[in-house]
């Protein structure tokens, strides 16, 4: 009979605050006045009243040049152009495939914003339109680019490059989209054996690392070999990592992931998410980030 583990609830010690993000964050929760300079202007988040800049929402002021907004520190994904994001497809429609990417609406892929199968580029036909299940259909998970924003606020994708499209065996971890880091790239292949897509929308894709890269497929076929109790592990690990970096509040990027899964190997994968084990590992990783910055 498998031994079972029991413990009682018990009040876990917060992190630091200290956090190595490169100076304070200027906190806000809905109704704090943020600034009363007349001469700032408003963005998201935020509402004028008697001359006041105030906060709707809870989160981080952010202020580029005179404007100023606030980003929530919980919320669905707000999209924004060239984000990398990974989704699932929920329905195959006409011309088009509608995707899940965390955000308030779905997101549109159009059938004239991918590359055929071997990235052939060419106009669409309605041949290609009759074969759309062919390429992708519900379930799929993919990963894509945001090409521009609706005026509904909903998302409109491409998968116009080759390291786009249909995700073939690997893990999705979800997180909140506040707590991935924005980086030049999103794609990373870590030197433990697994990569990771780190999508903006706060979904996590963490896969085996391909020995070669198959480009003649296009993005659109699934290797579905069995995946080596190895590489399995790696991605577990992987996992449970992340999700001990999300318990504390951490800022998700592959250095951060890297210095989690180093900190952990002493430890068995089941046994990463146990509180106590979660804090050491989580506390040497963060130390490691402040000596790096340091």
């Amino acid at each position: 009979m498998a031994a079972v583990t029991m413990r009682l609830p018990a009040v876990r010690a917060p992190l630091d605050s200290g956090a190595p993000r490169g100076g304070e964050k200027h906190l806000v929760a809905p109704g704090d006045t943020i600034t009363t300079d007349t001469g700032y202007m408003r963005g998201h988040g935020t509402y004028v009243e008697d001359e006041k800049l105030i906060a709707s929402v809870a989160g981080v002021v952010e202020r580029v040049n005179k404007l100023v907004c606030v980003r929530a520190l919980k919320g669905r994904y707000n999209g924004e152009i060239g984000d990398i994001v990974v989704g699932r497809i929920t329905e195959v429609q006409q011309k088009r495939w509608k995707v899940e990417t965390n955000s308030r609406l779905d997101s549109v892929l159009l059938l004239s914003s991918i590359n055929l199968p071997g990235g052939e580029l060419r106009r669409k036909s309605a041949e290609d339109e009759l074969a759309m299940r062919d390429y992708l259909q519900e379930g799929d998970l993919i990963s894509a680019e945001v090409q521009s924003i609706f005026s509904d606020g909903a998302v409109s994708l491409h998968t116009r490059s080759l390291k786009y499209g249909k995700l073939a065996q690997g893990v999705l971890v979800q997180v909140s989209p506040s707590l991935v880091k924005r980086q030049k790239t999103h794609f990373h292949d870590l030197p433990c054996g697994a990569s990771v897509i780190l999508g903006n929308n706060g979904f996590i894709w963490i896969y085996p690392t391909p020995e070669q890269k198959d480009d003649e497929a296009g993005g659109y076929t699934a290797n579905l070999e069995p995946v080596p109790l190895s590489d399995r592990e790696v991605i577990s690990r992987l996992r449970n990592c992340i999700m001990a970096l999300v318990a504390y509040k951490m800022m998700l990027f592959d250095t951060s992931i890297l210095y989690c899964y180093e900190a952990s190997l002493p430890h068995q994968i089941k046994d990463i998410l146990k509180p106590e084990v979660t804090e050491e590992i989580v506390l040497e990783a963060r130390q490691r980030l402040l000596d790096l910055e340091g």
